[in-house]
């Protein structure tokens, strides 16, 4: 779908979290969007470093090192919907979302297309957040899988039987029969053997040593909330969608206490994508690097459109 698509539409902005980072993300953006370029130029003065050139240059060990996977995701996401701003300005087309939501770190991303803090703010706070995330992983290494074919009821069933084995829980409700599990490993390794043997048609261990949206990250949470009790937040411009709670969240205060917990506790997305549908969402719009979510809101309800970033700037 195209630009001109969105003319009339009811707009539900997403944004990817962390996975969607790639080596050449936001090299083409730049190239055409003078908006995307003063975007990533403001990240690498903000950070002080050349975050730019990692994003479109790699090394890929190095970019998907949390935290710089993280500020790196953000930013292009930014970029990305600047240009589609930009594009859809120059050829009068209304661009108004209507609701946002972002994929765990694209919550951030979310406050920040939406007004809740300055850009400097929030790719600094996500730089954070992956440092301490990482250093979590290094104090109490964990691991997440990927889930196949089972429905939400019966892999809490399977991480409530792991569980005697150390932490283990549901932390990604992707889309119907797309589920990730997170906690420690040999919980991790526990579930994983009893979801196989529930029927799920696939498991598969993601490539990271961080639980994330576990019980593991609680001390992550509670150095990020004394960050965020610093920071000036504002109400946003439209309603945000918490990972969390699957609900609309329109006050600063209220988005405040979402992320108090954010890191440590499940990301709803399943849901998430429901409430944005119920509140008149018709066409989403996916600003970032890739298309990864796509295909989990296709799986959610096919009866939405969905306008990626390539497609938005073709």
């Amino acid at each position: 779908m195209s630009l001109q698509s969105l003319q009339g539409a009811s707009i539900g902005l997403v944004f990817p979290g962390q996975g969607s980072q790639s080596v050449g993300m936001g090299r083409d953006l730049i190239a055409q969007s003078p908006a995307a370029k003063a975007v990533m130029r403001e990240a690498d003065e903000t950070l002080d470093f050349a975050l730019s050139t990692l994003c479109f240059e790699g090394p890929a060990d190095v970019l998907e090192d949390t935290w710089n996977a993280q500020p790196a995701i953000l930013a292009v996401s930014i970029a990305a919907l600047r240009a589609i701003e930009e594009k859809a300005a120059s050829e009068g087309v209304s661009f108004t979302p209507i609701v946002g939501a972002g994929h765990s770190l694209g919550q951030f991303t979310a406050m920040a297309a939406a007004g809740v803090l300055d850009f400097a703010s929030a790719i600094n706070l996500v730089r954070e957040r992956g440092r301490l995330m990482k250093e979590a992983g290094t104090e109490r290494p964990g691991g997440m899988a990927a889930v196949l074919g089972l429905d939400e009821a019966t892999l809490e069933e399977v991480c409530r039987e792991a569980s005697g084995t150390g932490v283990i829980n549901v932390a990604n409700a992707n889309c119907p029969g797309q589920i990730v599990i997170s906690g420690e490993v040999p919980a991790l390794e526990k579930a994983m053997e009893l979801a196989k043997a529930a029927g799920a048609k696939r498991v598969a261990r993601l490539g990271v040593s961080i639980a994330s949206h576990s019980p593991l990250m609680e001390g992550v949470s509670i150095q990020l909330g004394k960050i965020l009790e610093k920071l000036d937040l504002h109400d946003p411009a439209y309603p945000i969608v918490g990972n969390v709670s699957g609900e609309p969240i329109t006050t600063a205060d209220d988005l405040r206490t979402e992320l108090r917990h954010h890191v440590e506790r499940p990301v709803n997305w399943t849901k998430s994508v429901q409430t944005m549908i119920g509140m008149g969402a018709n066409t989403f719009v996916e600003a970032g690097s890739g298309n990864v979510l796509a295909g989990l809101i296709k799986r959610i309800d096919r009866s939405v459109s969905i306008v990626s970033t390539a497609d938005a700037l073709a």
